[in-house]
């Protein structure tokens, strides 16, 4: 489990390769600034080295450009997919001073907001495909968030029967890491990323 802990943001990450792969189609990147939390998972087509390939776009941009909107990021990850198998990739940026979560996604990445206070759940619909290449619509949504508030995100090699649930239960990002890691079976390439925004 990588683990990131911040005044604003904590979050566990687990990132596992198909049974039987050496390398994990599946791939993420976080940057963390005292301003902002981005936070973008990616799932090649696919799954071993060249899956990876296409995924490994996302760490490439994002080091370089992270100051940049989320949009851009999407339009850069989109230009290095030429001549890849491409991927599926979600991408959000959390505002620490505006108190903003800004988020899209282009294929089967899941995303779940959820929210102690209120029972309320934001499940942002994808747009369907995967980044290849070609011109690509977004849907980018923007919402704002309150202190303690629960995030997940995971690729399609991580199937959850009632995520819902499985928030309220937990409460905390380490707990429902755990309680994520009992339940799913990794018979493809899986990534979660749970976390708590936590001012």
């Amino acid at each position: 489990m990588e683990t990131i802990k911040h005044h604003y943001v904590e979050a566990c990450i687990f990132n596992e390769a198909k049974h039987g792969n050496y390398e994990s189609g599946d791939s993420y990147h976080t940057v963390l600034t005292d301003d902002y939390f981005i936070c973008s998972v990616a799932d090649g087509l696919g799954n071993g080295p060249v899956a990876r390939e296409s995924s490994q776009v996302i760490p490439q941009i994002l080091e370089q450009y992270h100051h940049e909107s989320i949009d851009s990021l999407m339009g850069r990850f989109n230009d290095l997919m030429v001549q890849k198998r491409g991927a599926a990739v979600a991408i959000f940026k959390v505002d620490f001073k505006k108190k903003t979560l800004e988020y899209t996604c282009v294929g089967n990445i899941r995303f779940y907001l959820y929210r102690k206070g209120t029972d309320e759940m934001i499940y942002p619909l994808p747009v369907m495909g995967y980044l290849s290449g070609r011109p690509q619509k977004l849907r980018t949504q923007l919402y704002t968030y309150v202190e303690d508030d629960l995030f997940l995100i995971h690729s399609d090699g991580v199937e959850l029967r009632n995520p819902k649930v499985m928030m309220r239960r937990a409460g905390v990002p380490e707990r429902l890491y755990y309680d994520i890691l009992r339940e799913i079976k990794t018979g493809d390439d899986a990534t979660f990323i749970a976390g708590s925004l936590l001012k």
